[in-house]
């Protein structure tokens, strides 16, 4: 019989003061996942601490892809730190661990755009027009105020986050596991994500062709041609081509590469 397994104060205080280093080790292939897995460490030692398999899966997915606005990200490592439990908790092959990373795959969006919009389009704002005019004129109190108004608001949310994701993620999760709510969901959150990704590809990806034939004085651009054949094509096809690579085990870095070297020759070349 299982055991529930149950993290202690001392660690998910250890788990929330660590969320403050998320962006401590930023990279370009996997944005903030070292300052996830950094933030989870506690966690994971004390729920795995009998089964170093189980924990060297923990720390591997918690190295996937993550990217948020740190001042909501409490609440998504709150609502982790519930289903590690879970995970911790359940007999072998009885709990999906891939949940865990579909939950934060869908909430790692939403609250990005929440937390970019009020913290960096809104108190820093009000904190910057506020306490500019008197910094200019000499006055203490014009850094200070700045300096409250982005921290008191952000502060009261990444404690209250922290809390909410932990209990309430806890007990909303161990119901919906029962009436197997939760699998449905996190079947819904991985279509939500493929369609978000696919919906991304004309807008980021970028792959026009340059080249132009002349046939008996008749300039034909191939790029029309293929855009009326199927418009952002070449991205679809770019995009795909780096996904397969991917799954053949080929580091992100080393696409970002290959791609950088493709991307140059083909320019010198006149094809894009």
């Amino acid at each position: 019989m299982a055991v529930e397994k149950k993290l202690s104060e001392k660690t998910l205080k250890k788990v929330y003061n660590r969320h403050y280093q998320l962006l401590g080790c930023f990279n370009y292939e996997r944005q903030m996942s070292t300052g996830y897995a950094w933030t989870m460490m506690p966690a994971l030692r004390e729920l795995y601490a009998d089964d170093p398999a189980e924990m060297k899966k923990g720390v591997k997915r918690h190295l996937e892809f993550f990217n948020c606005a740190t001042t909501p990200s409490p609440f998504i490592v709150g609502i982790t730190c519930a289903m590690e439990e879970q995970n911790a908790s359940a007999e072998p092959g009885e709990y999906d661990a891939s949940a865990i990373t579909s939950v934060k795959t869908a909430l790692m969006g939403p609250l990005a755009g929440i937390g970019d919009s009020f913290f960096w389009g809104t108190f820093r704002v009000i904190g910057a027009g506020i306490g500019a005019p008197l910094a200019v004129a000499g006055n203490f109190l014009g850094p200070l105020l700045y300096f409250l108004l982005n921290f008191i608001p952000s502060e009261i949310v990444r404690r209250l986050g922290f809390k909410i994701g932990y209990e309430g993620g806890s007990s909303f999760l161990t119901r919906i596991s029962a009436d197997g709510t939760l699998q449905k969901l996190t079947e819904a959150a991985r279509i939500m994500g493929l369609i978000v990704i696919g919906a991304m590809i004309p807008s980021m990806v970028k792959v026009n062709l340059a080249a132009v034939l002349n046939i008996n004085g008749a300039e034909i651009v191939l790029q029309s041609i293929v855009d009326q054949v199927c418009p952002y094509l070449l991205p679809l096809l770019l995009t795909f081509g780096c996904y397969r690579l991917l799954n053949k085990k080929i580091s992100g870095t080393a696409i970002m590469i290959g791609l950088l070297v493709l991307g140059v020759a083909a320019t010198a070349l006149h094809i894009l």
